[in-house]
């Protein structure tokens, strides 16, 4: 009787893996930074210290954000198992499908926030240029966009994290592996 082999699902490459991971934890900060900024009082150096920091982790994630995209268009992901049901596999595209729409889409609502305040994007302090001009409801009305964004996207991460657990501990079908380094 032959043996039978379980091949492990093909593994991502090494800069997709690094890029996944400085993302994740860039967005990771992005997001608990940005709920607890916004309930710092107005006008104190601690809030102005929170959002500058904010901004400026979201211009990193944003050039992180833009290799991963490079890189993902590149190359082909991996082949998800055959075994997997074909609910799951689609499931799987659209979630990281609407990972990247939501990333560029807060990206680029995040940025144009400050170009539409006085306060103006920077990056560790260096003034960065400004795609607008002072504009209070404008402003007002991206933040508004940014932050809706934001818990969709962060439903979106619950989702793509309890994914990855399933497959850990439920399938143990080397999913989670893919995306590991070594």
């Amino acid at each position: 009787m032959d043996a039978i082999v379980i091949r492990s699902p093909a593994r991502y490459q090494r800069p997709a893996v690094v890029l996944h991971w400085i993302v994740a934890l860039l967005i990771i900060v992005l997001i608990a930074s940005g709920w607890y900024m916004v309930g710092i009082p107005k006008n104190t150096a601690q809030r102005a210290l929170f959002f500058n920091l904010h901004k400026s982790f979201g211009i990193v994630a944003a050039i992180f954000i833009a290799a991963l995209i490079v890189w993902r268009i590149r190359h082909e992901a991996p082949p998800l198992p055959s075994a997997m049901r074909s609910w799951e596999k689609k499931a799987a595209i659209l979630n990281h499908r609407l990972f990247y729409v939501f990333m560029v889409l807060m990206t680029l609502t995040g940025y144009l926030t400050s170009s539409f305040s006085k306060y103006g994007p920077k990056l560790f302090g260096i003034v960065l240029p400004h795609w607008g001009w002072e504009d209070a409801v404008l402003r007002s009305n991206l933040a508004a966009v940014h932050r809706m964004a934001a818990v969709v996207f962060a439903v979106l991460i619950a989702i793509h994290v309890a994914a990855a657990v399933k497959h850990l501990i439920v399938d143990r079908d080397g999913v989670f592996q893919r995306m590991l380094l070594g």
